[in-house]
């Protein structure tokens, strides 16, 4: 049973049933308490409990949390017999990729289940034995007595199990092909797309089906428009999770980001549920989508508009139309300023940023060693440009993501450097470059790099950083600060969980400099995690800082900028800061010092542009809504949202 901690949507226009969190670890942490309840309820009843157990980002907290209930409450999983869902073929069980090993590392190796209980695709199963061994796969399950529990992630393309568009509803365990998005979807996992194999074996829709439950998890802003697609959708072989409306017991846990395209939570007017239109955030969601959808600035929406577009009841509370638009118009007029420090000597009723103190210590966090520029770079350069103390805090090191021949290229350079100006004093510098040289070119897809390579490539992404800042107007030696956050520092696409180191550092951080104003990423679309860890350590950190007494936070606000993955919503942004095309070519030369990210990133994510194409085209799209909604129409915006601790 899902705790009530969820926040249960409306059945109408749904297929499915919904269960929305706060967040992904409150839902996880219910999906994990609703598993142990079903273990345990068997083993009272001295039978087995057989799980489907899936792989992937969705479901590490879950096993996280049976963990913790199997060394801390007693959980035993003598009596769990699991079946995963999919493994990549071919694929070693030793390889970093493989989720043999996967489920090793977070659940198997740290609980007391039976070796011969557990079963995974083999992916080494030599290619004339396959649809032997997945016959042979279904009559193990049948065996056990089927599944009594499926756990379930969807990928982008709507994708369950690894079971790709075309996939049917009687459709069982087989190897299949995979869908390019989905490639596209691993290929930071197996560092390059060019490495990630285009088959799989997997457990077929008609298998998953036959499951007795079935819990479906989905994180983030990147599955909200799949999510709709399967809860709202009609049955369709080009989504395959949309058949899991044709089964009786199927539940789906998201956390708010991952439902927000829902109609009950996006639009609630729609369906006639019931809305508080004494709530200014829900009235300009609503204003704003109306006239998105009307096609018309704000200040034209007429009564008729809000009658025939299911605003009827809003117009009743507080029309005519005329006065409710002159308010969201003016509330939108005030999120737009220059001085994203605050505007010395000015009055701020209206502003969104205080004018005093001024000029303020400002702090921005930048999960990789780019996002400062990429993200807010604009708005960086603006608060240089008007005198405000500016530090940076560069929490991972970004390593992982340089390229090898980057690597060489640089450990080349000192080789010849040193022999230029002969300033080795002990070991040659090109023994060095040789040692990296030979390492790289014999290292295979995903093997951690060496201890020498990762240190050469946080250099390399260091420099870039400091060049940017340099770009800025600010000198890195005094407000460049790398945290190197322990987390990050695992050589893989893989990180720890945070740490109390992770925050002890940030806290240090955050005491030294003792910002007025806090800059740090809320953009949680990163497919990686990085970006939610760190925000994560900044979050726990000021928490912490709160309950001590720290005095300085009372005088602290902050904001979370968005822009390499996704960008706020039009009615969130409360604070948009406006840039001229001079100011977004200035933006796009910082971005361009990063050069070991240009052209063609190591971890491009599902979205194939640059980083600079990207952002641009985001901080242009903001700035067109603003000119369709009828304020004043620039070059681009930067979007913030201010975050109450």
């Amino acid at each position: 049973m899902i705790s009530p901690l969820a926040t249960l949507t409306a059945t109408a226009g749904a297929h499915l049933p919904v269960s929305i969190y706060p967040d992904s670890e409150l839902a996880s942490a219910a999906v994990a308490g609703q598993i142990a309840d079903l273990i345990r309820t068997r083993a009272a009843e001295g039978r087995p409990c057989v799980l489907g157990l899936a792989t992937g980002s969705s479901p590490t907290r879950v096993y996280e949390e049976l963990v913790r209930l199997h060394r801390e409450d007693g959980l035993s999983f003598q009596n769990v017999i699991s079946f995963n869902l999919d493994e990549y073929y071919p694929m070693a069980p030793g390889s970093l990729q493989s989720y043999v090993r996967f489920m090793r590392e977070y659940l198997f190796d740290h609980v007391d289940i039976r070796p011969e209980n557990v079963h995974i695709p083999d992916g080494t199963v030599p290619p004339e034995q396959v649809n032997e061994y997945c016959r042979r796969y279904e009559e193990q399950i049948r065996e056990a007595g089927g599944i009594d529990l499926q756990l379930l992630g969807i990928g982008r393309t709507g994708h369950i199990g690894f079971n790709e568009p075309g996939s049917g509803p009687a459709s069982r365990t087989r190897m299949i092909t995979l869908d390019h998005v989905t490639r596209t979807d691993a290929a930071s996992d197996f560092y390059g797309e060019e490495n990630v194999p285009r088959r799989a074996l997997t457990m077929g829709v008609g298998t998953i089906l036959e499951a007795r439950q079935i819990v479906l998890m989905a994180w983030g802003e990147g599955k909200a428009a799949v999510v709709k697609r399967m809860v709202e959708g009609e049955v369709t072989d080009t989504v395959p999770a949309t058949y899991l409306q044709r089964h009786p017991a199927v539940q789906v846990v998201l956390d708010e980001a991952a439902g927000a395209e829902l109609t009950p939570r996006k639009t609630p007017w729609l369906l006639g549920l019931p809305c508080d239109w004494h709530n200014p955030a829900l009235v300009r969601k609503a204003v704003t989508w109306l006239a998105r959808t009307v096609s018309k600035p704000i200040l034209k929406l007429t009564d008729e508009a809000y009658n025939e577009n299911g605003l009827s009841e809003l117009l009743a509370q507080s029309g005519p139309a005329y006065d409710i638009n002159i308010r969201v118009f003016n509330e939108l007029q005030h999120t737009i300023t220059g001085w994203p420090g605050g505007k010395p000597d000015a009055d701020d009723t209206y502003r969104p940023e205080r004018a005093e103190p001024f000029p303020k210590r400002v702090l921005i966090f930048s999960p990789h060693p780019d996002d400062d520029v990429i993200s807010m770079g604009g708005t960086l350069l603006r608060l240089v440009d008007q005198g405000h103390e500016v530090h940076v805090a560069y929490q991972t090191s970004g390593n992982i993501a340089v390229f090898d021949d980057e690597a060489i290229r640089f450990a080349d350079f000192v080789a010849d450097y040193d022999e230029a100006f002969h300033f080795a004093s002990g070991e040659p510098a090109d023994n060095l470059y040789h040692r990296v040289a030979d390492f790289l070119r014999n290292k295979p897809p995903g093997q951690v790099d060496s201890d020498e390579v990762q240190q050469i490539k946080g250099l390399i992404r260091r420099g870039e950083a400091k060049s940017a800042l340099r770009y800025a107007g600010l000198d890195p030696d005094e407000r460049a600060h790398f945290q190197d956050l322990p987390f990050y520092e695992t050589g893989r696409v893989r990180k720890k969980p945070l740490g109390d180191e992770d925050i002890r550092l940030t806290m240090e951080l955050l005491n030294r400099i003792q910002p007025q104003q806090i800059y740090a990423a809320g953009d949680l679309s990163d497919p990686h995690g990085t970006h939610r860890v760190c925000l994560g350590a900044i979050f726990e950190a000021i928490r912490r800082l709160k309950a001590s007494g720290t005095p300085w936070l009372d005088d602290c606000w902050v904001w979370l900028y968005r822009g390499a993955w996704q960008e706020w919503d039009i009615d969130q942004i409360e604070m948009a800061v406006p840039l001229s095309p001079q100011e977004l070519t200035r933006k796009r030369r910082a971005i361009f010092k990063h050069q070991s990210q240009k052209d063609r990133p190591l971890f491009p994510g599902a979205d194939q542009r640059e980083f600079w194409q990207r952002s641009e085209a985001r901080n242009r799209t903001t700035a067109k809504i603003y000119d369709e909604l009828g304020l004043p129409e620039y070059e681009g915006i930067e979007a913030f949202v201010r975050w109450e601790f």
